[in-house]
């Protein structure tokens, strides 16, 4: 078959479906479009911001153009790694006396997904745990600006916010379509002063974005009905993902190695929106579903778990989606051969990478003890809207071998256990 006829025969066979701001702004310099871009959707603003940016010369820039626009702004800025329930619905509580009409996300992850909580709650009300899981918001929230200040969470144009519960054991989801904002503002510029530890825990998540968007499973939609928030892998996120997995390929470790790189920086931040633009629609799948109860269990930053299961869940998967990571080490420059060679070329340089920006080898190391595996692998299972994103089927018995592999930071022995367990089920 010609490249042409290959191309036309899975256009015919799939489909693409992207979910985004009304405007994204991306560029050195964007963030003087910010005030206008929020005196478009309302006059008082509550304004999200990490407790450490609240004094930067930037953030004081963001606060006069609001002001030449006759925009009200009230600063939040009480923004705690990780989100716990009771703050984000204190946070909602708090808002309330502003009454803001937009709510502007400025920061991190944390702060973003506040942002999106904060204008939840105040449209919806509390308790948040209404909204858990998929399409569980009832209409739209107030309208939402974004401004991240590290590259990775992408949550600048993503339809998902995570807080953790300590009720629930792990972390979760609130994920719909009317969480994603109306406007987003990537300037590179904001990122410079991250520390190594956070370029790396962020760009690391950027990477598993997009490489667990592309390796998703492939759905038909369902077009007359409501579709879930993740439909899995289709042809406008791919594309995306391909292209976010090449820049992070050649510029993570330079931006965390040369945090004054600007260049290496602004390809992380473009990196970093087109993953988030990616996973909107297509999802994660099994390193997400596993770093919820891990992170949970061990208080450590969300890219710092997804990034170190990456290389097991992609050994897992190579049996079946060894034509997939071959295309993925192409983006990252590495392969040849054939399309076992060039997958396991793939893998070899991901896993290299995350041990080259210093994330953890494995589970232990991370403080997970072996008498917890059996209650991650079961958690895990629970979120069934990422474990049946993968193209591995979601079995006990097929986490047990993942999280077990990285609990011991062995690669090559889940590479073999996966290679039998592939065959067994092909014979079957």
């Amino acid at each position: 078959m010609t490249d042409t006829a290959h191309t036309e025969a899975a256009v015919s066979h799939s489909f693409g479906l992207l979910r985004l701001p009304d405007s994204i702004a991306f560029g050195d310099g964007a963030r003087a479009s910010i005030p206008t871009a929020v005196a478009r959707l309302g006059q008082r603003a509550l304004v999200v911001c990490d407790p450490f940016l609240a004094s930067t010369a930037y953030f004081s820039e963001l606060l006069e153009g609001l002001e030449a626009l006759g925009v009200t702004a009230t600063v939040d800025s009480h923004v705690v790694p990780e989100l716990p329930v009771a703050e984000v619905e204190a946070a909602v509580e708090r808002a309330r006396a502003a009454a803001p009409d937009v709510v502007v996300g400025f920061g991190g992850g944390s702060a973003l997904d506040l942002a999106k909580l904060v204008a939840l709650g105040l449209a919806h009300g509390t308790p948040m745990n209404r909204f858990y899981g998929e399409n569980l918001v009832p209409g739209p929230v107030l309208p939402l600006v974004a401004v991240p200040t590290t590259s990775g969470t992408g949550s600048e144009v993503t339809p998902v916010a995570v807080l953790a519960d300590p009720e629930r054991e792990l972390k979760v989801g609130i994920s719909s379509p009317h969480l994603i904002p109306r406007a987003a503002v990537v300037d590179p510029r904001l990122t410079v002063g991250a520390p190594p530890s956070v370029t790396a825990s962020s760009g690391a998540d950027a990477l598993v974005h997009a490489i667990e968007a592309y390796t998703a499973q492939p759905r038909t939609p369902e077009w007359g009905s409501q579709l879930p928030v993740f439909v899995g892998r289709n042809l406008l996120s791919s594309s995306l993902a391909l292209e976010a997995i090449g820049l992070i390929g050649r510029s993570l470790r330079r931006a965390v190695e040369h945090g004054d790189d600007f260049e290496a920086r602004a390809e992380m931040s473009y990196a970093s929106l087109l993953a988030g633009m990616a996973f909107g629609t297509a999802g994660t799948h099994l390193s997400h579903a596993i770093q919820y109860p891990v992170g949970a269990l061990t208080h450590t930053p969300h890219g710092v778990g997804t990034g170190m299961m990456l290389p097991y869940v992609l050994r897992a998967i190579l049996p079946t989606d060894a034509a997939r990571l071959a295309e993925i080490g192409q983006a990252l420059g590495v392969g040849g051969g054939s399309a076992e060679e060039a997958a396991e070329a793939a893998v070899r340089e991901i896993t290299d990478l995350m041990h080259s920006i210093g994330l953890p080898r494995g589970l232990a190391s991370m403080g997970v003890a072996e008498s917890d595996l059996e209650h991650v692998v079961e958690l895990s299972l629970t979120v069934r809207r990422l474990v049946a994103n993968s193209n591995l089927e979601p079995t006990e018995e097929n986490l047990q071998r993942i999280v077990r592999a990285a609990y011991r930071g062995e690669h090559q022995e889940l590479a073999a256990s996966a290679a039998t367990a592939h065959e067994s089920e092909t014979r079957a």
